[in-house]
């Protein structure tokens, strides 16, 4: 007879199963939009979106998209399978051979209809050329697609969401945490982060969004809930000089942040010096030639996190949040004024360069 005391211990499993973060989807495109000579928006839709997502707003969702490389007669050359639910399965890719794996582009979500019978989910195409008139793989195939074209893309797997690597997908940098009075700034590359960010921004949130961008043909409809207010600025003039690429962005930026920022720090820096009067420290430099700038408060190392101006509070417990992306130069700038002459602390605000004038990024 077995009493309670000989019934058999329960062990718990050595071994947890998880669900990859991220998947490959294969996609086919149902719609074509111009929105601008800047922006074209591209519909993929496919039953494998199905398992697409994060279950909450895309936010600023980065996903990959995978374009097929051209053969000498026109046609796209098939893709390699990829299994990203291996580990390395980037360093896989890299060491195929570059005329058959096709080019790696990272673009976000602008908006999902995931629920639908058919889930779809639209994607802005920044269409940049060179002086030349030429473009990269991603805005030359977006220039020629078409319905009916099949396309891979690299994204979350939702099912993630219900097993233990919930929430550690990487693809979204937007966490305001406790704020409520907020900054987006970006050049057209950010134009479709910012988007959807406003799209899911809740109404007792306050602020400005600053987006700069080639022409005053490329200005979007953008509304929100919350009470921010929004700027568009355009590089090229209706007459006059055409200004660079980040200088508007980086005097509306200066204008909504002054020096010394809202945080009502006095005390200069004296390493700034007298000419460049300064309310916090000078951030550590970052060669974005050679090294992808990308600083965002979940991101940080518990170091830099120590080292900020207010240790003793962790990122998503101050009122002020700030989310700054576009060309890595203008970004490196604004990340120079908005910490050392703003004092704004680096826990408080998301840098990224999205892209380097000259250089190709993945």
């Amino acid at each position: 007879m077995r009493t309670a005391n000989s019934a058999k211990p329960v062990t718990l499993a050595s071994h947890v199963p998880t669900e990859p973060m991220t998947r490959a989807f294969e996609v086919t495109v149902t719609a074509v939009r111009t929105l601008s000579r800047t922006f074209r928006r591209i519909t993929f839709g496919g039953y494998s979106l199905r398992d697409f997502g994060v279950h909450g707003d895309p936010l600023d969702l980065r996903i990959k998209v995978m374009i097929p490389s051209t053969a000498a007669d026109g046609t796209a050359v098939p893709l390699p399978a990829f299994r990203t639910e291996q580990p390395g399965w980037y360093q896989e890719w890299m060491a195929m051979d570059p005329a058959t794996r096709g080019s790696m582009r990272t673009y976000t979500v602008r908006q999902e209809r995931l629920d639908a019978v058919y889930p779809e989910i639209d994607v802005d195409f920044v269409l940049h050329f060179d002086a030349a008139g030429n473009a990269g793989p991603g805005a030359s195939w977006a220039l020629s697609a078409q319905p009916g074209d099949s396309l891979v893309l690299i994204g979350p797997n939702n099912r993630a969401a219900h097993c233990v690597t919930a929430e550690s997908y990487s693809g979204i940098e937007w966490r305001p945490g406790l704020a409520q009075r907020v900054l987006l700034a970006g050049d057209e590359t950010a134009v479709p982060a910012i988007s959807s960010i406003l799209d899911s921004l809740p109404p007792y949130m306050s602020g400005q969004a600053i987006l700069e961008v080639p022409t005053a043909a490329d200005f979007q409809d953008l509304t929100s809930a919350a009470d921010i207010g929004i700027t568009w600025l355009a590089r090229g003039a209706a007459s006059g000089r055409p200004r660079p690429h980040g200088e508007l962005l980086q005097e509306a930026v200066r204008a909504a942040v002054p020096a010394p920022g809202w945080v009502g720090v006095t005390s200069p820096n004296p390493a700034a010096g007298p000419e460049h009067p300064a309310a916090g420290p000078e951030p550590e430099d970052v060669n974005i030639d050679r090294d992808i700038l990308w600083e965002t408060p979940a991101r940080m190392d518990a170091e830099a996190i120590g080292a900020g101006r207010n240790p003793d509070r962790p990122a998503g417990t101050l009122p002020f949040y700030a989310w700054i992306a576009g060309e890595a130069g203008s970004v490196k700038e604004l990340r120079r004024y908005l910490v050392r002459n703003a004092g704004i602390d680096r826990k408080q605000v998301a840098f990224m360069g999205y892209w380097r004038q000259g250089k190709a990024e993945l």
